[in-house]
């Protein structure tokens, strides 16, 4: 799984920064076992491996800012170097292949990021996150056994809505969708607004259109915006995924809002879970697993535009990862 080169080089999501206190914690992405810590510096992210005998750091401990192997109590700074070795007189110098593998590690939105490639990517904007006006939750993390383009396509599907979350996103007499186009720009890739009739948008117990904009920003980040024409309310998901073992993706997401929900935290979350189990036997059952990069391969529809868009850039990347 690490081998895909693309997702190697970007920003993948470990978790929530409110899973990351004082001790480590052992994530997995892309199959490659991770530990993250907190010191003053901030997070950082090395090869859950301790370069002595294999133990996993993530077993240890944070003491004075250093993560503490918990087998022989060597001690690794946020470089990764060793810089302690209790076993060795203190005259003698710590060889200098005592170090730590370390990656990329940031925190933003939210979270905690990792980039296996240590290359340093730029993140991509998330406008609503800490702007005033908009009230952020954090959602997740939600596993699911499927190849994480297949989970990203699932969200980026407007078609869905009125069926799979029939009484919530949408109603059996109003499942058509209209065209609408997608636009490319050097950095972005997003569609005109499409109108989608919901039951209830906004909590106020009126049915009516409100106009959905997906934006595609990464290949494992996507985001969608709906916006009531009537009040000027907008709410806005964004979904990120990792690719954790073999067939296992784990989700997480921003939710923001510019309006009195009239919920707390608890009750969003909530709802998002619901939403997101019935969408989850779909994905765990597609066929194939992978996603079909090639357009012949799947009957599409012109409301598909936005999927197909998704698919059409992850083969530009070179995307590998659950992509056939």
């Amino acid at each position: 799984m690490v081998q895909d080169t693309v997702l190697k080089n970007d920003w993948i999501v470990a978790c929530r920064s409110t899973d990351l206190q004082d001790q480590p914690k052992q994530i997995v992405i892309m199959g490659e076992r991770i530990v993250l810590f907190r010191n003053d510096e901030g997070v950082h992210a090395f090869k859950d491996l301790c370069i002595h005998r294999g133990a996993a750091l993530s077993l240890g401990c944070v003491r004075d800012g250093k993560l503490v192997c918990p087998y022989h109590g060597w001690e690794y700074e946020s470089t990764g170097a060793c810089v302690k070795i209790p076993q060795l007189p203190e005259d003698q110098a710590i060889p200098g292949k005592a170090r730590a593998l370390s990656y990329g590690c940031t925190e933003r939105y939210g979270f905690i990021w990792v980039n296996l490639g240590n290359n340093q990517p730029e993140m991509f904007p998330l406008p609503e996150f800490g702007e005033p006006g908009f009230r952020n939750v954090i959602w997740g993390p939600q596993s699911v056994h499927a190849k994480p383009p297949r989970v990203v396509e699932n969200f980026l599907d407007v078609g869905h809505l009125a069926v799979v979350h029939e009484g919530y996103l949408g109603v059996a007499e109003h499942r058509e969708i209209g065209d609408y186009r997608v636009h490319r720009t050097e950095t972005s890739i997003y569609s005109d607004e499409i109108a989608v009739f919901q039951p209830d948008p906004d909590g106020s117990g009126q049915a009516k259109h409100v106009y959905y904009t997906y934006e595609i920003l990464r290949p494992l980040s996507v985001k969608f915006t709906k916006r009531d024409r009537e009040t000027g309310h907008l709410m806005s998901i964004l979904l990120t995924v990792a690719p954790t073992e073999e067939g296992k993706t784990v989700a997480y997401g921003v939710l923001s809002f510019n309006y009195e929900t009239g919920t707390t935290d608890e009750e969003i979350v909530e709802f998002q879970n619901m939403i997101f189990a019935q969408d989850k036997p779909i994905v765990e059952n597609q066929k194939p697993e992978d996603l079909p990069l090639d357009l012949q391969m799947e009957l599409s529809l012109k409301c598909d535009r936005v999927s197909i868009a998704y698919r059409q850039y992850l083969q530009e990347l070179g995307v590998t990862l659950g992509t056939a």
